[in-house]
């Protein structure tokens, strides 16, 4: 199974504009995410997607391959979808899936990656994804911090930014020894077909109530498989993250 890997990039981020060429220790955010990516096995190619000018040379200049695509784009997913379709055109049938690897996580584990794309391999899933373990207060109430509840079969019931599932008559500062609790690692692995049936769906309810993609997904009665992982890569959202990451290194 050919699994292309797609690292949605775009410059004009309204909480860090540039965001995917910003220097970390030398080299550029999305140089080091490529890199990253192209370290996992069972990714066929890396192709960086963008809407600016400015990365499709520096992905260049490092000897990665970008492509162009619309700006219009309201989120990663369609973004990769693009990028996916053109894939197949110069190579008709040759791809069976692909994986969106989040372009602002410059020391993701490539491991992770290549369990995503076992599940699509092995599972056949449509859609997969990856949880961890939440073990601290701060994210179990973090609202940016979202949360996912699944089944014994692995298949996903619910997102959202809500600690879920709630615990009645227990005090919240008690929770975490009452119950697990998965946070969301927002990495997803796509099967060809279901990728492209996807795209074609129109905004639902939960998906605008919670902003969160994969809820629209869900409501159209898609499955998405959810694997445990132990290993958390940092995202980088503020100029602020990127200079706790620079003084942590």
């Amino acid at each position: 199974m050919k699994i292309l890997g797609v690292i949605p990039a775009r410059y004009a981020s309204s909480r860090f504009p540039g965001k995917p060429l910003a220097v970390i220790n030398g080299k550029t955010m999305i140089q080091r995410v490529f890199e990253q990516v192209k370290q996992a096995s069972k990714i066929t190619d890396v192709i960086i997607a963008t809407d600016d000018s400015r990365i499709m040379e520096t992905v260049s200049g490092f000897g990665g391959l970008a492509m162009l695509t619309s700006s219009s784009h309201l989120n990663g997913t369609s973004r990769c979808a693009e990028v996916f379709d053109k894939a197949n055109t110069q190579k008709p049938n040759f791809y069976d899936g692909v994986v969106n690897i989040q372009g602002d996580e410059p020391f993701i584990d490539p491991e992770q990656i290549n369990q995503l794309c076992d599940i699509l391999i092995k599972k056949k899933a449509g859609i997969a994804t990856l949880a961890k373990k939440i073990g601290n207060d701060d994210d179990l109430f973090n609202p940016n911090t979202v949360k996912v509840v699944f089944g014994v079969d692995g298949l996903a019931l619910y997102f959202s930014r809500s600690p879920i599932p709630f615990i009645r008559n227990h005090d919240k500062s008690t929770w975490l020894k009452n119950a697990s609790f998965y946070k969301h690692i927002g990495i997803y692995g796509f099967a060809k077909s279901t990728l492209a049936e996807i795209v074609s769906l129109e905004p639902a309810k939960l998906e605008l109530v919670e902003s969160l993609e994969q809820l629209r997904w869900l409501e159209n009665g898609l499955e998405i498989t959810v694997e445990i992982t132990d290993f958390e890569s940092v995202g980088i959202d503020t100029p602020e993250d990127l200079e706790k990451l620079i003084n942590k290194s």
